[in-house]
């Protein structure tokens, strides 16, 4: 009865993964469908239709995708580098150095984890304005250079490191800053590939902050030109605006099936189920 009930209970769990993987995916078949098709055949699913490249030709013409991308490219890894950079020395402050109140502290950098970035929009504009940065790309980063889950990661990671080998450094004559890049940093490199997946998708999908804080082509990431191109009013075919969906998140989705073993590898290390 029990050999039964198991095998019931793993029936019904590959059925409801394998319906839910269905649901996940048809969107996205139907993107990729209407896409390499002529846009007679959107509701037309035919084995024989003809296949054509026609449509990401028309949507690249159509808007300037080329600055989109650049400015996305240019937004994604300056968020990144400061990322890396401000929330490496925090991690390693937070995980291997005593000072009063380390603990508030971190409390402090976990209640960033709480408070939703679309709270601060008003008054993150406030501040680009005072600036006078509104229209930048600087703008759309200053808000995300430091990352309470990045300094969380990476503490993580930094505690599992042995001590010995950090007392080792330092008998060799490294000093703090040296110890943290000889030591820790080389071996926190699984982690700091899957943040960096984990951020340059975010930054890459984010959409409402960059839509309210641009105002030209000169500084729209992709998110937002793709919306100002799918909400023009000449009509443009459901297969052109999937075209150039497919091209916006086809970069996000070939790096993840590139890295996604080492993406939970990293997460898996620094303690996060």
């Amino acid at each position: 009865m029990t050999s039964q009930r198991i095998s019931y209970d793993r029936t019904l769990n590959t059925v409801a993964a394998w319906t839910l993987a269905l649901l996940w995916i048809l969107p996205l078949a139907y993107a990729v469908w209407t896409a390499i098709h002529p846009a007679a055949y959107e509701a037309h699913f035919t084995l024989s239709a003809p296949l054509t490249l026609e449509n990401f030709q028309k949507a690249w013409a159509a808007a300037p995708f080329a600055r989109y991308f650049l400015n996305t490219i240019l937004l994604v890894t300056l968020i990144l580098a400061c990322q890396f950079f401000l929330c490496t020395l925090a991690a390693y402050a937070f995980a291997r150095f005593e000072f009063p109140g380390r603990s508030i502290f971190f409390t402090l950098v976990l209640l960033q984890l709480l408070v939703m970035p679309d709270i601060l929009i008003v008054e993150n504009y406030k501040t680009m304005r005072l600036l006078d940065l509104v229209d930048t790309i600087p703008a759309i980063a200053l808000p995300y250079v430091a990352s309470g889950f990045g300094i969380f990661l990476l503490r993580q990671t930094f505690l599992t490191v042995p001590r010995e080998l950090d007392e080792a450094a330092r008998i060799e004559g490294s000093s703090a800053l040296g110890v943290l890049w000889r030591v820790y940093i080389p071996l926190a490199k699984p982690t700091y590939l899957a943040y960096g997946l984990v951020s340059v998708s975010h930054h890459w999908n984010n959409f409402l902050w960059p839509l309210i804080v641009t105002n030209s082509e000169e500084t729209r990431p992709v998110t937002v030109g793709l919306s100002v191109f799918s909400a023009i009013d000449s009509g443009v075919e459901w297969s052109v605006i999937n075209a150039a969906t497919l091209m916006t998140s086809g970069p996000l989705l070939i790096a993840f099936l590139l890295f996604q073993r080492q993406f939970v590898q990293s997460f898996m290390r620094a303690g996060i189920k």
